[in-house]
């Protein structure tokens, strides 16, 4: 289950972390839609969205008492993980810190944000999980960055696109089946040569193989909601973005 707070605005997950970790997920109505990535081959497109994210991020600090603006990733689909203190636009789809009030965010329109942290909260991390991504290893990666064993960690899983609108190519679903056999569960046949993907379960699979058993979320539809979240699918190229943020207090 899901709280709702500052007018509808964030979603804060309902999980049995420690007291000293904080975390949400922005609605739409919380989430500014940058400059639209079907002007991204426009020279001063980098810029534009450098400046975008700067601001909302002076926006959250104010908000949410942060120490510092988020690193604000480069995300490309794949499985490299940085500390929250990385420079800008550092290329990587996962962040993971140790400091307070030091915020590790991922910004998602359909991929799945998962947020992390330890028993003992001492550290947290963030992962944006697209199926490039999540079939690759991100989620690995992540907990590679904690010390404990996984049944020390505890996960929960923002919005994403789900298994409803989840559509997908044989090519998808292979290149899963190849990496974990049990992954054939969370597709269904759809028309032709198409299939329905699961990417809620094809996580919580992962994270079982790793020990994680601890698991929250999961539950809602980023296609579906279209009055609460962005959608990529959905909404194409003019689409934003909603930020799913963890950080430790003291």
């Amino acid at each position: 289950m899901n709280t709702l707070s500052n007018e509808s605005r964030y979603i804060q997950p309902d999980w049995n972390a420690p007291a000293n970790v904080q975390a949400f997920v922005s609605t739409r109505p919380a989430s500014p839609v940058g400059p639209s990535m079907a002007d991204q081959h426009q020279p001063d497109f980098l810029q534009r969205r450098k400046e975008w994210l700067s601001s909302w991020g002076e926006e959250l600090v104010k908000q949410w008492g942060w120490s510092a603006q988020p690193c604000w990733a480069k995300q490309v689909h794949g499985v490299d993980i940085i500390p929250a203190s990385s420079p800008f636009g550092t290329e990587a789809d996962a962040v993971w810190t140790d400091e307070v009030s030091r915020p590790c965010t991922v910004l998602t329109a359909d991929c799945l944000p998962v947020l992390f942290c330890n028993r003992s909260g001492t550290r947290v991390a963030a992962s944006h999980a697209g199926w490039r991504g999540l079939a690759a290893g991100v989620l690995e990666s992540t907990v590679e960055q904690f010390d404990e064993a996984g049944e020390e960690l505890i996960a929960w899983f923002g919005p994403a696109i789900g298994p409803k609108c989840f559509e997908v190519g044989s090519e998808v679903r292979e290149a899963f089946i190849k990496a974990l056999p049990e992954a054939e569960e969370a597709f269904v046949i759809g028309e032709k040569d198409r299939w329905f993907g699961d990417l809620y379960l094809l996580a919580r699979q992962r994270l079982a193989r790793l020990g994680i058993t601890e698991i929250s979320g999961g539950d809602r539809c980023t296609g579906l909601e279209e009055k609460v979240f962005h959608s990529y699918r959905r909404d194409g190229a003019a689409s934003g973005r909603m930020v799913s943020a963890i950080w430790l207090t003291s």
